[in-house]
């Protein structure tokens, strides 16, 4: 099912005016409940771990896509209008640009009134990596790299799918999106078990990733940022991430904004020297975070706009 133009702005409208609201059922929630389960139940049958893995990412895709085009089948043998009005309802649960700008917000506004510990606090709850003793440039390194690099795969990314194949492809996307977030370590505990999963994550967000980046570019001049600069870092430096897909958006943004990312950062204790990406022209700061943020709206008001032209053009309003 397609979402029309209106039903499509809508989803993005209502991820612009709530969020992620604590009061509404979130179907990531029971997605990675699903996962969890699922995970369980295969490691007890002992099976093949690459096989377990496969199987895991085979179910969970496929129960996400049953259970959603279920729901909006049912609302559609209801009235057509109640179809498009739930699909832009799980639309918008697949987007995630209010909630990310929240999340580094609660990070900016400690920094800024000097309050590290609070600053440190509300990073580790967006990043993976240790944040105790940061330094404050360290905290703003790590607010800019989670909003740039989440611009692809919270905001760019699930809107792309959305796009391209309404509710159930956004909502596929991101059960694929979770999986990775849940299994798809390079441990002991999940470097066979998580494979599929991370291989098929690093898959669907070729294209978005790369859109981002692309994105990112033109819009930084509409934005007061260098145009000239993303394309540069990003031909330059995007491969500098252990992602083969990251470091696109984190690259664009880097160049855009003036700054240099990547470096040390220390996960359980050990430092992991990264690769930097960017130029240290400007300090990273409130600027450099505010700038991100405009980056990720711009982005994703330029795609919008983009689609909105060419579906009005090829089939008409609405």
């Amino acid at each position: 099912m397609l979402l029309s133009p209106p039903a499509l702005a809508g989803a993005v409208l209502l991820d612009l005016l709530l969020g992620d609201p604590r009061w509404l059922p979130h179907p990531v929630v029971f997605i990675g409940r699903f996962i969890a389960g699922c995970e369980r139940l295969l490691r007890r049958l002992a099976l093949n771990e690459r096989l377990a893995g496969l199987l895991l990412v085979l179910l969970t895709v496929g129960v996400t896509c049953v259970v959603a085009g279920s729901i909006l089948h049912g609302v559609a043998l209801i009235h057509p209008l109640a179809a498009e009005v739930v699909g832009a309802i799980l639309g918008f649960t697949c987007l995630a640009a209010r909630s990310l700008h929240a999340e580094s917000a609660a990070v900016a506004g400690a920094l800024l009134k000097d309050d590290l510990p609070a600053a440190r606090s509300a990073l580790s709850m967006i990043v993976g990596r240790d944040t105790d003793g940061l330094s404050p440039s360290e905290i703003w390194r790590g607010a800019v790299e989670t909003v740039a690099e989440n611009s692809s795969d919270g905001v760019i990314a699930p809107l792309f799918f959305l796009m391209l194949g309404g509710p159930l492809a956004a909502l596929a996307y991101k059960a694929v999106n979770t999986l990775d977030s849940m299994v798809g370590y390079k441990n002991d505990r999940y470097l066979r078990f998580g494979w599929a999963a991370a291989r098929l994550d690093d898959l669907v967000n070729l294209l978005p990733a790369r859109l981002t980046g692309c994105l990112m570019s033109l819009v930084a001049p509409l934005v007061g940022l260098s145009g000239r600069g993303a394309w540069r870092v990003m031909l330059r430096d995007g491969r500098n991430h252990s992602s083969p897909n990251s470091g696109i958006p984190e690259a664009a943004a880097a160049g855009a904004l003036g700054v240099q990312l990547g470096g040390t950062n220390r996960y359980f204790g050990k430092p992991v020297e990264k690769p930097t990406i960017g130029d240290p022209v400007q300090p990273l700061g409130e600027a450099a975070w505010r700038g991100a943020v405009r980056l990720m709206y711009g982005s994703g008001a330029l795609l919008m706009g983009g689609w909105l032209m060419v579906t009005i053009w090829s089939r008409g309003w609405p």
